[in-house]
């Protein structure tokens, strides 16, 4: 195993490697600024094991619903285009109710952020904010310079 490791880490270019640490750190200070409960906030780099996956994740997941479309326009159902439908999904997946008592364990032990923010990830991706023509005074929204793209 100690071997396999040796060969990966040769084949990552240092200036990958350095802009990866770059994204990262702005995805874990995006993320540390969620007030979950009063006064208490997430750990950013705790959780960026977590919130990495989740934003490439949307990304590969809303990449394979376009490829499953083949070109073809998405039916609109419930007055919902397929890609408003996509998003919803995805921030309903991650509905959960806890006590604030365990929600205030979790952000101290807990590499997963809080569910009630994982579908706030979406302000990274820019198919969002043509889907539903989010604005600057809209609440999830984050100029383009600050959203962030690990891959």
């Amino acid at each position: 195993m100690t071997q396999n490791k040796r060969r990966y880490d040769k084949s990552i270019r240092p200036q990958d490697d350095a802009q990866y640490k770059a994204r990262t750190a702005k995805l874990a200070a995006q993320v540390s600024i969620y007030e979950v409960l009063p006064g208490q906030f997430v750990d950013g780099q705790l959780t960026l094991r977590e919130t990495v996956p989740d934003l490439g994740g949307i990304a590969i997941t809303y990449d394979a619903y376009q490829n499953s479309l083949k070109g073809k326009p998405a039916p609109i159902i419930d007055g919902l285009t397929g890609d408003q439908r996509f998003f919803l999904a995805w921030a309903q997946n991650w509905r959960s109710k806890f006590r604030d008592e365990y929600t205030a364990q979790l952000l101290k032990t807990d590499f997963h952020p809080p569910q009630k923010i994982r579908p706030d990830f979406v302000n990274n991706f820019e198919a969002w904010y043509k889907t539903f023509d989010v604005k600057p005074e809209d609440k999830l929204y984050l100029p383009e310079e600050k959203r962030i793209i690990i891959w």
